[in-house]
């Protein structure tokens, strides 16, 4: 009935989900960007409101939402630690309760969804690197479970609305993923480092700097995501998307301050409970299904995404938002 696709986007106007919508609209989509602004921000969507295929509505969906898509993309979720332990109750009802939400108005519109799940559903890997077929090694009553085990509940919903109802799923799993728009203080890594060294304050790492990451570009992660949607039918998932690229912490912290050109140092923290020692995903998977792999090595990745917060930092009102 319509000539172009219609996409809704939850937790459109976050670090991920506002890269996603430039994506569809640049390949037709009009676009619902969703976002109740609990950790998106205006200004990283600023730039599409005035596009004619856009459209921004300010909603929760721990509440029912009612409206006509085609696909939908479901990101809504504090996702970095400092703000999914905020208010852990309503991280997990995020997940939770906005998973039946959304996967009730798929179910009503025999639309595609997406679920944007996490490595953290893998916790501290007794396998490494992670595969699909692994299932985990998870605190449930930890500071840390509202959101791991809520994403975990969020995959099991997806796989029984797919079962019981039959309505076609695509399920990723993201591993650490930066680059311009994640948010100066989200407590990450990479936006940590960065930040920490344009500052010229010592750059600090938890634990003895010897844990392991993965880092995958922005673009390359979101074009993951749209060629998971766009798979047969039968593929659902879980799918893990990330670089297997794996660097120490430490290492990451040397990149960032010869890139920058800063001074900082190096302290060490203890390391915050149930944080895991190694995260690389097997995207084996994802090569053989989509044809994907990462594109973007990291320091070139990091020579993109460093501009953004000297930006952000020449800008007194973003300014004071950091708190490293």
């Amino acid at each position: 009935m319509h000539l172009e696709r219609r996409a809704l986007v939850t937790g459109g106007a976050g670090f991920l989900g506002s890269h996603l919508c430039e994506v569809l609209l640049a390949r037709g989509y009009q676009v619902l960007c969703v976002d109740n602004f609990y950790t998106g921000a205006r200004w990283n969507i600023e730039h599409l409101l005035d596009h004619k295929r856009f459209e921004l509505l300010r909603h929760d969906i721990t509440h029912p939402l009612f409206v006509e898509v085609d696909e939908i993309y479901n990101l809504a979720c504090p996702a970095s630690p400092i703000h999914y332990q905020w208010d852990p109750v309503q991280t997990t009802k995020t997940s939770v309760i906005g998973s039946i939400n959304i996967l009730g108005l798929a179910k009503r519109l025999k639309a595609k969804v997406f679920q944007a799940s996490t490595s953290e559903v893998y916790g501290d890997p007794s396998v490494h690197p992670q595969h699909e077929n692994y299932w985990g090694n998870v605190n449930p009553i930890g500071p840390r479970s509202c959101y791991d085990e809520g994403k975990r509940c969020a995959e099991t919903l997806f796989f029984d609305y797919n079962r019981q109802h039959g309505v076609q799923i695509k399920v990723a799993r993201i591993f650490n993923t930066y680059g311009p728009r994640t948010h100066p203080n989200d407590g990450r890594v990479v936006s940590s480092f960065i930040v920490q060294a344009l500052l010229g304050h010592d750059l600090t790492i938890f634990g003895d700097g010897e844990q392991t990451r993965s880092f995958c570009y922005v673009d390359d992660l979101v074009d993951g995501f749209y060629r998971l949607m766009n798979t047969p039918s039968d593929v659902t998932g879980p799918v893990n998307l990330g670089n297997p690229q794996e660097f120490t912490v430490r290492a990451l912290a040397e990149k960032v301050i010869n890139l920058t050109g800063s001074r900082s140092k190096v302290i060490h923290r203890p390391l915050p409970p149930d944080d895991p020692r190694q995260r690389r995903p097997d995207i084996s998977k994802a090569n053989e299904l989509m044809d994907w792999k990462p594109k973007v090595q990291l320091e070139e990745g990091l020579q993109r995404t460093i501009p953004y917060f000297e930006s952000l930092l020449a800008n007194g009102n973003v300014g004071r938002l950091v708190a490293v």
